[in-house]
């Protein structure tokens, strides 16, 4: 197969396992940091971070109609009218956080996600922005990117989210057929997105992503090598491929998902197999973690120049650097410092009229997560391990302090998926579909806790 991987490892290594946007992982925050916590970590980053650009997210979780796959944080609403309430809320939170490290900062980075972000009027999108440029600066050459339902938006929209600002978009379509998209609440015809997407280069985006889900009840081998050929044909800047994980216990919508129509684990392994070789085949770069993107797409050349990042949002181009999270049930990271909002907008209206933020849990990172945080971030990133480097940087001894791990990569090269030398690691070919899998090697709360089921499976 062109990516030179097999279906035997593929199906080796159809396990649970976290995605490592963070480490830890967002599931081992704790309702002791609050607050405080997190104050005390913006007043640090005053001492010694100020010239540093910050990343902004900002969630906003109105969705018109569910769709039963969906595990995001949303709340599902016709009534847009919510949306002034909600803002109006957003603005409070701004001020609250610019009392504590000043207006200004520079932004390198701004997504708005959901939800859905389109579900906002070109006038509240204009004032949401206008906030925003009131309190922090947004830097040429940024990456500043938007969720968009192709379902929400026309061309005339297109060119106001660009007006404001906007270069990058994220279009979810996760399946052109429709007879899947019927079976998960999610109807739009493969022109209107095929419109959008030529509209959007006219308009002169930098960047256009198109989120894809295999494993979705009906999808078979076959509809969705039509869906792989429709969207080379489309051929977006970027791919996002992501695996179905049907945890109904966890996420409701998903109770609405017939079981019975969920292909079988032998199916979407076929699926991803035919993926890989049809993305690849078309010329994309596996940048990694689901991720695909055109050679000329600054995603895929900062993979080539060793530049990629990774945070809460995926795979970035920009430099590592510290997120502020605005909105219901959004999650940051200042310094050595997770911290997530409220996830319901009682909570998190309640905590603003309080003056307070709404931050409800969080986690301040230890000596070792750090130095783990630095081990799986490069492994993701990279795809390669200096000791050197590493030991520098943390005053460790890498191969007595990681002694165990070592062990379970010298298992993971005899199957081919890293390269092992006396001064590091290399993720091979192959090794790169699974990155997941090397990188929890170094997961320290993943060895002492065997219960992954709270986590999607790699495939």
């Amino acid at each position: 197969m062109s990516h030179a991987i097999s279906s035997e490892l593929l199906k080796r290594f159809d396990i649970p396992g976290p995605r490592y946007t963070s480490y830890p992982t967002a599931d081992r925050f704790v309702e002791a940091f609050g607050e405080a916590d997190y104050i005390q970590a913006l007043e640090q980053r005053r001492v010694g971070s100020m010239a540093l650009p910050l990343s902004l997210y900002v969630h906003i979780p109105f969705c018109e109609s569910v769709c039963y796959y969906c595990a995001c944080n949303k709340v599902i609403t016709k009534h847009h009218e919510r949306a002034a309430e909600y803002l109006r809320y957003l603005a409070r939170e701004v001020e609250l956080q610019v009392q504590h490290f000043g207006q200004g900062h520079s932004v390198s980075q701004l997504h708005l996600g959901g939800g859905t972000p389109t579900f906002l009027s070109d006038l509240e999108l204009e004032d949401l922005m206008s906030m925003i440029r009131r309190n922090f600066t947004l830097v040429p050459g940024g990456e500043y990117s938007v969720e968009v339902d192709p379902r929400t938006v026309t061309e005339q929209r297109l060119q106001t989210l660009a007006r404001l600002g906007f270069n990058r978009l994220s279009f979810g379509v996760q399946d052109f057929d429709p007879a899947v998209q019927k079976a998960v609440h999610r109807v739009q015809p493969a022109d209107q997105v095929f419109a959008l997407v030529e509209a959007a280069r006219k308009i002169g985006f930098e960047s256009v992503n198109v989120d894809l889900i295999y494993g979705l009840p009906l999808q078979t081998p076959e509809s969705f090598a039509r869906t792989l050929a429709q969207v080379n044909e489309l051929r977006p800047d970027r791919i996002a491929l992501y695996a179905y994980a049907h945890l109904p216990s966890r996420f409701k919508p998903q109770r609405r998902i017939v079981a019975a129509e969920l292909p079988s684990g032998g199916d979407k392994l076929a699926m991803l197999s035919a993926s890989l070789d049809a993305l690849i085949g078309a010329g994309y770069v596996y940048v990694g973690m689901d991720h695909f993107a055109l050679p000329s797409d600054a995603l895929a050349v900062a993979k080539r120049q060793g530049r990629l990042h990774r945070n809460f949002q995926g795979y970035s181009t920009q430099p590592d650097c510290d997120l502020i999270a605005l909105g219901v049930s959004a999650i940051g990271r200042i310094g050595a410092t997770y911290s997530q909002n409220a996830k319901t907008l009682e909570e998190y209206y309640d905590a603003l009229d309080q003056g307070r933020l709404p931050i409800v849990r969080g986690l301040a990172l230890t000596r070792d997560d750090l130095l783990r945080r630095s081990v799986i971030m490069a492994i993701m990133c990279q795809g390669q391990l200096q000791y050197e480097s590493i030991e520098l940087g943390h005053l460790i001894d890498f191969k007595s302090y990681f002694a165990r791990e070592l062990e379970a990569l010298a298992a993971l090269a005899e199957q081919g998926l890293v390269t092992l030398e006396d001064s590091g690691m290399q993720v091979t070919a192959p090794g790169w579909f699974l990155v997941r899998a090397i990188a929890m090697v170094f997961d320290k709360n993943l060895q002492v806790d065997q219960d992954r089921a709270r986590f999607s499976k790699i495939i």
